[in-house]
């Protein structure tokens, strides 16, 4: 029978694009990282890319199923934190494919969901991002204004809060 061997890619091969020009509709994220001792920063860069879209840290045999081009983020650019030792802002792009449309919470998941206990990394933040409007306008919105709201809850002049009520810290239901 014909197998896969499982072994550890390098990062830097498949997601560090130094020469990938960015899209209008790419996300575009920022990432301030430390490298762990010993793994350089494009590395590190690469792994974020890669560990935040289509990475795995193994060769897994739906790789051929399809384009990993077409949804792979991509570290396009690496440069040092001025003042700050071994500190770096890895600039990634992920195409609009990689996201479910109007959803928020997709896109933070992917984005920043698993990426900040990654082992090839020190410490990681995510400084800036940027949404492109085709993709803010996936997002439809409220069904009414906040108007609307006020009318029914007959409450104007002062934010409406929405909360969790939790009893184990205080609050009552009233």
């Amino acid at each position: 029978s014909v197998g896969f061997k499982a072994g550890v890619k390098d990062y830097k091969l498949t997601y560090y694009t130094p020469e990938y020009e960015t899209k209008d509709t790419d996300i575009l994220a920022a990432f301030r990282v430390t490298p762990q001792p010993g793994v350089p920063p494009e590395e590190a860069g690469a792994a974020v890319a890669a560990e935040s879209s289509t990475g795995t840290w193994t060769t897994v045999w739906t790789d051929g199923l399809t384009s990993l081009d077409r949804y792979k983020g991509r570290c396009y650019h690496i440069e040092p934190v001025a003042g700050e030792e071994s500190q770096f802002i890895a600039y990634v792009a992920y195409p609009l494919d990689l996201f479910e449309e109007g959803s928020v919470t997709n896109m933070f998941t992917s984005i920043v969901g698993n990426v900040f206990g990654f082992k090839a990394l020190r410490a990681l933040r995510l400084e800036d991002l940027r949404i492109p409007t085709a993709y803010v306008k996936t997002f439809q919105g409220p069904p009414h204004g906040i108007q609307v709201e006020r009318d029914k809850l007959n409450k104007y002049g002062r934010p409406l809060l929405g909360c969790t009520i939790k009893p184990k810290l205080g609050l009552s239901a009233k």
